[in-house]
């Protein structure tokens, strides 16, 4: 099973990751809120989604903060990750969804391959930690101004990550 975990202060971000759970199909992942995991399910698991929003100037949401610290040292090699960050362009257009960035470091320092980049064309911002070699290391949504969008970027990306995170699974 495909781990969908997200943490989320305005729902926006857990109506994100709910589509997300649909988009992958209930068969194949299940969905789970961060401030109510138990860091065991990310040691048992091999195919994780992460989904965060970002949060001042570009700070990780509440949530996650508050989780990292009780993972220890749990080894996250041969574990496979995908990222999902919430953001908003417009109102902080120097730190659009800089929150994966956060994650995606954590995750690879402790092993972990990530899959699911995306192109930063479609989105107008000025500054993002999210994009590394000129792509961002996840998939990027704005729920604020570009949420016509959502779905269709949901079912693209979801159809690129789905390979990589299903052969683990």
């Amino acid at each position: 099973m495909v781990a969908v975990i997200y943490g989320s202060t305005t729902l926006n971000t857990e109506f994100v990751a709910q589509r997300l759970l649909r988009a992958f199909g209930e068969s194949v992942a299940d969905l789970h809120n961060i401030r109510e995991l138990d860091p065991q399910l990310i040691a048992n698991r091999s195919s994780l989604v992460f989904v965060t929003s970002t949060w001042g100037a570009g700070d990780l949401q509440d949530d996650w903060e508050d989780f990292l610290p009780r993972l220890g040292d749990i080894d996250m090699s041969g574990k496979t990750v995908a990222l999902v960050g919430v953001g908003d362009q417009e109102n902080y257009p120097d730190a659009f969804c800089d929150s994966i960035r956060i994650l995606y470091d954590f995750v690879v320092s402790r092993g972990a391959a990530v899959v699911g980049e995306t192109g930063t064309e479609g989105y107008k911002f000025r500054f993002s930690r999210a994009v590394r070699d000129g792509m961002f290391v996840g998939l990027v949504l704005d729920e604020d101004s570009q949420s016509r969008m959502t779905d269709e970027r949901i079912l693209l990306w979801v159809q690129q990550v789905r390979p990589h995170l299903l052969q683990r699974a």
